[in-house]
């Protein structure tokens, strides 16, 4: 057996089981994810949204959708990939997969592809509920896959380096709760940064999930507070630093080797 060969074999298998692993219990992982978006669409869309009107020439639950959809894929691919490697750490059953013969790259695409797989899951029963309550005529077809699709990367990265360093159970509910919550709710998912006083608007921009939703909102919609190109870049950028990161961790045995 080449080497191609066998690292196809032990990617396919992580990222498997991490599919599995989350689709067994889907309605703990994927139901509610849509319920919440419901909730978001009833109070935010129809009831405050009448009052405020539109955005962007948006109707305000229309202006909404993307952010919302791109909030559900961040929180479920870090999520999705923080809690099984640390459970992999914790259970013993990592150190497996270190003594491997496959270089480190595959188990983290591995794991990354778990997160990126529930994201999507996840993304389209967001997306399916969305039809009932808005009209989502799709601007860019080709860029929302990609910037839906890079997201997910992101934040699975994100996800695998809050295990590496995780101690205990309450380590993992960090980040997503002091940081990434935060960082979310003030993206842009519910408001243009137009709106925001000159100050406030740079302070915005150090955001950098504000890129990716407006990134996002421009595939679905063509409006955008943030021009494309840097947009890309910046998640690119924020991929390639927390890839090479990651690996680095794994090559050192940050938080596994004792």
């Amino acid at each position: 057996m080449n080497n191609l060969s066998r690292y196809w074999i032990a990617f396919s298998t992580i990222i498997t089981k991490e599919f599995l692993r989350f689709i067994r219990i889907w309605v703990q992982t994927v139901l509610p994810p849509a319920i919440t978006t419901i909730l978001y669409y009833v109070i935010f869309g129809t009831l405050i949204g009448e009052r405020i009107g539109e955005m962007d020439g948006f109707r305000y639950i229309d202006f909404i959708v993307p952010g919302l959809i791109l909030m559900a894929v961040i929180t479920n691919s870090y999520s999705n990939v923080v809690s099984s490697f640390y459970s992999s750490k914790f259970q013993k059953h990592v150190e497996e997969l270190l003594i491997a013969p496959v270089p480190h790259w595959v188990i983290l695409a591995g794991y990354v592809g778990g997160g990126v797989a529930r994201g999507v899951v996840v993304g389209i029963a967001v997306t399916g509920v969305s039809v009932f309550f808005t009209d989502l005529n799709i601007h860019n077809y080709a860029w929302t896959l990609l910037v839906f699709v890079l997201t997910s990367i992101l934040f699975a990265l994100g996800g695998f380096i809050n295990a590496v360093f995780a101690k205990s159970f309450d380590d993992i509910s960090i980040v997503p709760t002091f940081v990434l919550t935060p960082l979310t709710y003030l993206g842009g998912v519910f408001y243009s940064i137009q709106m925001l006083p000159e100050f406030w608007q740079s302070v915005s921009l150090a955001n950098p999930i504000l890129y990716m939703v407006n990134a996002f909102r421009y595939g679905l919609l063509g409006v955008s507070d943030i021009g494309m190109g840097l947009a890309i870049s910046i998640i690119l950028l924020f991929i390639l630093g927390l890839s090479s990161f990651a690996l680095h961790l794994l090559r050192k045995g940050v938080g596994i080797k004792t």
